[in-house]
Formats: C-alpha cells, sequence, structure tokens
C-alpha cells in the first residue's frame, strides 16, 4: 500500500479521539476552558449520560465574534503564543484542541457574548463543518451544547460504557473540580439521580461536605504548608512549593485509593507516586488495606511542572519528582501527628498486656475490646474470663459446627494433607504473628492474611452451593449510596445477594439492607455494604465478580494485625487454616506463612 497524506476528515477523526475519550473527557475541557475564562458559576446540563446532550454554561469572558469560527480551527488557542511558554503554563488549557475536537465528532452549538459587547454571537457546527453564525442574544459569558457525541465515530462510540455508567464518571468529574475550585459554583443536573451544586464560598471544608457529606466534612484535618494564599493556581513568582487540603483522619477511612484526589497548580493530575506518599503518611495510624479521603492541591513553581506530557493534561512530569513527594509525605505526615500524636515509647516491663499492643497496622490505640487476654499467660481460667467479657470468641473466628466425623470426610476431600501439616501453636510475635511447630520446624502465620484465606473460602463454598450464609437484622438498615456504589449495587445485586446480603432498592440513592452475611454480625450493616462495594469496585486480580464480592467480605472480616490472640483462638485459626483448600496463600496471593526448616534452625544454631 502506497504512503499518502490522510483525509483531514480522517486525521481530525484520529486526532479528537486522542482528545476526547468518552463524554466526561468533553465536559472536563469545556470546564477548563470556562475555568481559564475567569467564571464564577458553572452549570452542566446531561441528557443520555452525555452521549446525547451535553450543555456547560458559565459567566467568563465570552469570546469576541470576530474570533469565534477561529477558535474552532485546530491549534488556535490565546493562552500562548511561542514555545516558551510551554515552560510555563498558568492555564488549564493550552493546546488548542479541545473546541475543534469536539466539534469534529458532534454536533456543537455555541453562544457567547463579552462584557462590552451589546449582542451574543451564535454558531453551529456539525463534524467540523460550520452550518450557521451571526448576532443572537445572549448573557455574558458562554454557552456550548454538544449533541450526539461520536455519532460520526462508531469505532470510539460503541466503546462507551452504559449512559447511567457515564453519568457517573461525569457526576466525579464535577466534584473533583468543586473540590478543586471552592471559589467557584458548580451546578449538574441530569435525567436521573440528585442534582450536584457546590456552595462556591471559597471554603474547601464547604466544598468537601457538598461532595463527601457534611459529617465526613467535618472531621477532616487541613493541611497547610507554605503561602495561605487563596488562589488556586501558582505563578512564576512562586519560590517554594505549597500544599493546602484536607485529609481524613485515620478513623475516616475508605478500601480503595479512589477518594485520594490530587491537584497541581488547580489542575486535576493522575499521578501513582503521590498518592503512594498520602499513603505511606498514613503509616502506623491506619489499618492494613485502608485508605483515607484526601483533597490535595500542591502549588508548584510554573517551570517546575512539565503539563504537556499527553493531550489528556491528566498527567504532568516533574522537574524533582523526589521533591513533589516529600513536600505531600512531610506535609501529610505532619497533620496527622498534630491531630493524633503518636505516643513515645517509654521504659516498662515486659508484659504483653493489650494496652501495649501498639497500633501496628491497625491503627487503633487499645485492642481491650477485640483481644483482651494475654498471650502465653497459664493462667488458663483467666483467658476464659477475659474473652467472655468482650463478647463471644466466635465473633471474629468461629469454630466449625461441622461433626468430627463430617470434617475428617472434608479434609480428605479437599485438603491433601502434604499441603499444610498439622501445627502445634507456640504463641504470638509482635500481636502480628503466629508462631507454630510443625514436623519440619517453626511457622511463622501471618494472623490477618490467614484468617482471610479462611474467610474466603468460608464465603465462597456456600456461595457455590446457592446457600449463602446470612444473618437477619433485627432493625432494617438505610444505606444512602453515591451515585457509583448505587450503580454497581444495582449492576450486582445477584452477586452481593449470592454472598448473604439481602438488599431491596429504596429510592434513587438508597439501598434497605435486610441482612447481612453470617461473617459478617459483629460489623456496622451500613459500613459493612460500604466496603464491599468499595473493594468490588478496586477490582483486583480476580476472575470474577463473586470472587471480587467473597474477598471483600474477607477482608473487612478478617482480624487485623496488632490484636491480642489467646492460645485457644490461635489454635482455633491454625485449625481453620488446615481445613483450607489453599492454606498458602491468601486470596490476593500474599504468603500466609513463611517456614523455618528443622535443618535450617540446626545450621543457624551451629548445631550441623
Amino acid at each position: 500500500m502506497p504512503i499518502e497524506l490522510l483525509r483531514p476528515e480522517v486525521s481530525s477523526k484520529i486526532a479528537a479521539g486522542e482528545v476526547i475519550e468518552h463524554p466526561a473527557s468533553a465536559v472536563k475541557e469545556l470546564v477548563e476552558n470556562a475555568l481559564d475564562a475567569g467564571a464564577r458559576r458553572i452549570r452542566i446540563e446531561l441528557r443520555g449520560g452525555g452521549i446525547d446532550y451535553i450543555r456547560v454554561t458559565d459567566d467568563g469572558g465570552g469570546i469576541p465574534p470576530e474570533q469565534v469560527e477561529l477558535a474552532f480551527q485546530r491549534f488556535a488557542t490565546s493562552k500562548l503564543t511561542d514555545a516558551e511558554d510551554l515552560e510555563s503554563v498558568s492555564t488549564l488549557g493550552f493546546r488548542g484542541e479541545a473546541l475543534p475536537s469536539i466539534a469534529a465528532i458532534s454536533r456543537v452549538e455555541m453562544r457567547t457574548r463579552t462584557p462590552d459587547s451589546d449582542a451574543g454571537f451564535r454558531i453551529e457546527i456539525k463534524d467540523g463543518e460550520t452550518l450557521e453564525s451571526g448576532p443572537v442574544g445572549a448573557p455574558v459569558g458562554t454557552s456550548i451544547i454538544v449533541r450526539r457525541l461520536f455519532d460520526n465515530f462508531p469505532a470510539r462510540r460503541k466503546f462507551l460504557r452504559a449512559p447511567n455508567s457515564e453519568q457517573t464518571r461525569l457526576q466525579t468529574l464535577i466534584s473533583l473540580y468543586a473540590l478543586a475550585y471552592p471559589e467557584i459554583v458548580f451546578e449538574l443536573s441530569a435525567e436521573r439521580g440528585r442534582p450536584f451544586a457546590s456552595p462556591g464560598s471559597g471554603s474547601l471544608r464547604d466544598a468537601a461536605a457538598a461532595v463527601y457529606g457534611r459529617q465526613i466534612a467535618e472531621s477532616m484535618i487541613r493541611v497547610s504548608t507554605g503561602s495561605d494564599s487563596p488562589d488556586t493556581r501558582s505563578n512564576e513568582s512562586d519560590e517554594e512549593p505549597s500544599l493546602h487540603g484536607l485529609i481524613t483522619p485515620p478513623t475516616v477511612n475508605r478500601a480503595n485509593r479512589r477518594n485520594i484526589n490530587l491537584f497541581v497548580n488547580g489542575r486535576l493530575i493522575q499521578n501513582q507516586s503521590l498518592v503512594y506518599a498520602v499513603v505511606q503518611s498514613y503509616h502506623g495510624f491506619m489499618a492494613e488495606r485502608r485508605y483515607p479521603v484526601a483533597a490535595l492541591n500542591i502549588r508548584m513553581p510554573l517551570r517546575e511542572v512539565d503539563v504537556n506530557a499527553h493531550p489528556a493534561k491528566t498527567e504532568v512530569r516533574f522537574r524533582h519528582e523526589n521533591r513533589a513527594f516529600g513536600i505531600v509525605q512531610r506535609a501529610v505526615r505532619a497533620a496527622l501527628i498534630e491531630h493524633s500524636p503518636v505516643p513515645e515509647v517509654g521504659h516498662r516491663s515486659i508484659s504483653p498486656t493489650p494496652s501495649t499492643s501498639a497500633s501496628s497496622g491497625s491503627g487503633t490505640r487499645s485492642t481491650a475490646a477485640f483481644w483482651p487476654t494475654t498471650p502465653f499467660s497459664s493462667n488458663t481460667r483467666g483467658q476464659q474470663q477475659a474473652t467472655q467479657s468482650a463478647g463471644r470468641f466466635d465473633s471474629l473466628i468461629e469454630p466449625s459446627q461441622t461433626p468430627p466425623e463430617a470434617r475428617a470426610s472434608t479434609d480428605t476431600n479437599t485438603t491433601p494433607r502434604q499441603a499444610l501439616p498439622i501445627l502445634r501453636v507456640l504463641g504470638q510475635v509482635q500481636n502480628t504473628y503466629v508462631i507454630a511447630e510443625g514436623p519440619d520446624g517453626v511457622f511463622m502465620i501471618d494472623q490477618h492474611a490467614a484468617h482471610e484465606r479462611v474467610m474466603f473460602e468460608r464465603v465462597m463454598a456456600p456461595s457455590a452451593d446457592g446457600a449463602p450464609e446470612a444473618q437477619n437484622l433485627l432493625d432494617t438498615a438505610l444505606v444512602e449510596l453515591d451515585d457509583a456504589h448505587m450503580e454497581l449495587a444495582l449492576a450486582r445485586m445477584e452477586v452481593i445477594s449470592g454472598m448473604g446480603f439481602v438488599l431491596e432498592q429504596f429510592g434513587d440513592n438508597a439501598i434497605m439492607l435486610r441482612a447481612i452475611p453470617a461473617l459478617l454480625t459483629d460489623s456496622d450493616p451500613a459500613r459493612a455494604l460500604v466496603d464491599v462495594l468499595d473493594m468490588m469496585q478496586d477490582g483486583g486480580e480476580f476472575e470474577s465478580w463473586e470472587e471480587r464480592a467473597a474477598y471483600s467480605i474477607a477482608c473487612h472480616g478478617a482480624i487485623r494485625a496488632g490484636k491480642v490472640m489467646s492460645m485457644d483462638e490461635m489454635r482455633e485459626l491454625v485449625r481453620q487454616l488446615e481445613r483450607c483448600a489453599q492454606p498458602n496463600t491468601c486470596p490476593h496471593g500474599r504468603p500466609t506463612m513463611i517456614h523455618m526448616s528443622a535443618g535450617r534452625l540446626e545450621r543457624e544454631f551451629g548445631r550441623s
């Protein structure tokens, strides 16, 4: 095939496909143009999840009539003039691709008026061709209507999600801009669901209340370094980077990282390194596999950030990546320490009482409510009394109710003896690892990973048989969900019900919960459901939605590192692990135990 220049209609669609991937991409570009135009109020209206209809209206500076048609030409922009300007981009848009890309794959109508114009100007474009234009009555600002997105680009349109899913993605996007620009009023209305509106008061806490709810917003911790200027964006005169935002205390957490939102100079970004900096800052404060809610804006000198790394402009490069990482980590850690100081380690007698089992992994200051016994104690009666005072032992580790003869049959069929030998429990190390003796040396068992494996197989077994273990609630619980959780709950209702939840839709954004899995009977029902939806949403390496749900329940209900266990509890955990079909790893593949052979022990002690 000979080499030929692509026809304009083909090249424009290819270019548009890089910039506009879905309706949220189009809205993002239009909202950023409105912000660059100085808008103080931005309204978004949707139909069909944005696939059929999008309208973005702002009260910004508008576009002069003589420049409207030029704005739809590729690489036409008012935000930079030469290559040197790319080294210090202060605007959200700058590539001159958004409007022509949208116009190339839809039908676009724009009405705009500048403050010094007596009348507005209207233009209508379809598939990149101008249909009509001329003066029109209009308020100051710009209104853009996008109809039938990707109508002439079926290769891309068929890969769009269902309208409800696209709307959820759009709602998430607008909520993020409300957090990035608390001084701007954002309004979103659609055919389904509740309308969204941010107050535009300039207070990030007020914006967080609109996004997360008043209760979470009031609990959030302020993070602030450097200048306290209210300006969201940085400028060339900034000498030192700074960080401003809100984070939740360790007691308010989620099951995935999706609620860690980062902005650089007001630009929404995706950067795994900075997300990890936030997560690492919570080390020792928060339980394993729990993540905070955060909205953090990093102000960097413009020349320190390369925003021209990708057409979508969500990926940025830092001239000094380690510096940005350190700024985030130190600021978040300092705010956490100030809010909840880390206790100093003093000299005390070596007696492993519950109060000395530190916050390792769990983020809790006392374990008495969970494991109120002293390990290695010979006072068995004292252990039994302490256990009874905290509630039933089987609330966290439930001994099998299977008769001994049936249990033996199950072991023979599902767990080969070579998979895990019979172990004799010796004790616990750091309130995290169970030490046991086997036929060939010592086994060190991670109590959290082991209990996850036990619970995972207990959930999956009745699910496969179609008879999930459920516990009816004395009082039904009404659980309010955000749009993403509600969509997942409705889409995977059969899977969730198959794990033991009994629920039904109650309005647009609420679920009536009537029963929960038997393994979660001591959990808060509403939080258990939200956590399970969080982890299902997060995905992972599981092959089916059933496995995602089972792992979510197992992870939520499993005992945590840092919990003191009695000898009876450790023995029961090991017995249950021995009965598992795959005892050597947790559901995510992390090892449940490590083994030190008798030969290795002899070598280490110089006996061989």
